[in-house]
């Protein structure tokens, strides 16, 4: 009899071991999250390029030796750091009213392929939104598509978390581009 009872309580025991056990796996799993908020921009990057003072919005402010500060550097442009203070845009159109400035900096960081580094506020001080969004990453500009980290914000943004993803909407020769960035935000305070 005291055989079946310590037999049924080994059973019991170890059949809460695997109920507990699967309980932690369970809870382990990443789940889907939908975004608290989505939003939609476009910047305007027109870099210095001795001629253009006047409309320029960024500048080259480190290049390597072989380089210059008023044109990019040769092998992928390795080695330029440019600093930029870029209009956002609700659409494509450079003289629509900018809703923020998009101000930071970019690093072609290889030799072998066009990519760089980025580092960059969404600073916004309108009456749709107030506060900046930060974001940083890799860049590799070849790719249809990039993502970059949401990785904090202030105002309406504060300590806001998500995904950026980037797209080369237009360009033109190495003076201008346009970004379209689809930010996902999966922290909204």
């Amino acid at each position: 009899m005291e055989s079946k009872i310590s037999n049924s309580i080994a059973i019991s025991f170890y059949l809460l071991l695997i109920i507990n056990f699967s309980i932690v796996e369970s809870s382990n799993k990443i789940h889907a999250h939908r975004p608290c908020k989505t939003l939609s921009f476009y910047f305007h990057d027109i870099l210095y390029n001795g001629e253009n003072a006047k409309n320029a919005t960024s500048a080259i402010v480190g290049a390597p030796a072989w380089g210059n500060l008023t044109k990019l550097a040769g092998q992928n442009n390795f080695g330029d750091l440019i600093v930029f203070d870029d209009p956002i845009t609700l659409d494509n159109n450079i003289h629509s009213n900018p809703v923020g400035r998009a101000q930071g900096f970019y690093i072609y960081d290889k030799k072998e392929i066009f990519t760089s580094w980025l580092g960059f506020s969404f600073v916004f001080n309108s009456t749709q939104h107030k506060g900046n969004i930060n974001f940083a990453g890799a860049d590799p500009i070849m790719n249809k598509t990039r993502d970059i980290s949401v990785i904090g914000g202030t105002g309406d943004f504060f300590m806001t978390r998500g995904i950026a993803t980037i797209m080369t909407d237009s360009f033109e020769g190495e003076v201008y581009f346009r970004l379209r960035v689809d930010i996902k935000l999966y922290e909204c305070w």
